[in-house]
């Protein structure tokens, strides 16, 4: 890991109108993945000097997007493909396939990094597999179209959510059975839950709301909701969630808003709304929670935000229709 011999101000052009800002880069050097759904390609980037280091192709409708337990792989869902696709994390080289159900959108890794848990969006199932072997371990009947793929730090209990089914199912991971489905708001999208495995955050796309849950008995502690002055009720869809490691911060990705809501966790209230690039639709925070980079699929580019001071620094120019974002832990 590369570091930093002193603070290094770097001027970058604002999303929001061209504006400069300094801003105190991370003390380490990270790599952010972007997949990008329209070219088939993955884009890698610099969290350091915030350029795009090299884009290569790969497989068809790239989207969900996860690093192997040690930083060696980049795992992709190749959702036309109907696989999984393992890339070298370092050479983006090719390295092996994984298999998958029929069109695979989100995936998520046990906290061992040994099993993978994949939503398969056109056959109502999540698909267990084991991560060195390359076999299915086990089909999980879920909701209708898959998408939402969260799981607890201790990695007992999968959450998965179905778009048309409007449920959040809870799965235990030793038996692979559904012990709990929790209705949410119209058409949820990501599932998370917060680095103390306290609460569980659902965001529901057209219901326009982010659900959050206790994540002991399943009861919801609050609903978020959004209202941006100039942005009609209809536009504001929240779609992917992140929540910062302290867990006192989280950030919701709010579609064609083309806006990320920040969230003070302990009042579920909304601080801020800023300003990014076209229908912002993921998002991932940088290791030590310093940068959040967010992929706006229809600018087909990143922003970069200083989570410190709240404020876009930076657009990165990807491949057309970046969609998932994943950023190395070294």
């Amino acid at each position: 890991m590369a570091f930093l011999k002193s603070v290094i101000s770097v001027s970058a052009s604002l999303v929001a109108g061209g504006a400069l800002l300094a801003f105190a880069q991370p003390a380490a050097a990270y790599t952010a993945y972007v997949t990008n759904e329209k070219d088939n390609s993955l884009t890698m980037i610099d969290t350091n000097t915030l350029e795009v280091i090299k884009t290569v192709k790969i497989g068809q409708r790239p989207r969900g997007i996860v690093m192997s337990k040690d930083g060696k792989w980049v795992i992709v869902c190749t959702s036309d493909d109907n696989i999984i696709q393992v890339y070298d994390a370092k050479t983006l080289e090719f390295v092996k396939v994984l298999p998958s159900g029929p069109d695979p959108e989100l995936q998520i890794l046990s906290p061992d990094g040994k099993t993978l848990y994949v939503a398969n969006e056109d056959d109502n199932l999540v698909t267990v597999v084991d991560v060195e072997n390359g076999k299915v371990i086990s089909d999980v009947p879920v909701g209708v179209e898959p998408e939402g793929m969260g799981i607890s730090p201790d990695g007992k209990v999968l959450v998965n959510t179905s778009e048309t089914t409007n449920m959040a199912h809870f799965i235990d991971t030793t038996t692979f059975k559904t012990f709990d489905n929790i209705l949410v708001d119209s058409r949820p999208r990501v599932a998370i839950f917060n680095s103390q495995g306290t609460q569980l955050w659902v965001s529901s796309e057209i219901g326009g709301t982010v659900t959050v849950f206790n994540a002991a008995d399943r009861k919801q502690i609050g609903k978020i909701n959004f209202e941006i002055q100039g942005v009609a009720k209809e536009a504001i869809q929240p779609v992917g969630v992140r929540i910062t490691k302290d867990g006192t911060k989280a950030f919701v990705a709010l579609g064609p808003a083309n806006r990320v809501a920040i969230i003070d966790v302990a009042t579920l209230k909304v601080e801020k709304y800023v300003l990014v690039g076209q229908r912002v639709w993921q998002l991932y925070l940088t290791p030590d929670d310093k940068l959040l980079f967010t992929t706006n699929g229809a600018s087909n580019d990143v922003t970069v935000i200083d989570v410190a001071n709240q404020k876009a620094i930076k657009s990165i120019k990807t491949g057309r229709y970046p969609w998932g974002v994943v950023i190395s832990e070294n």
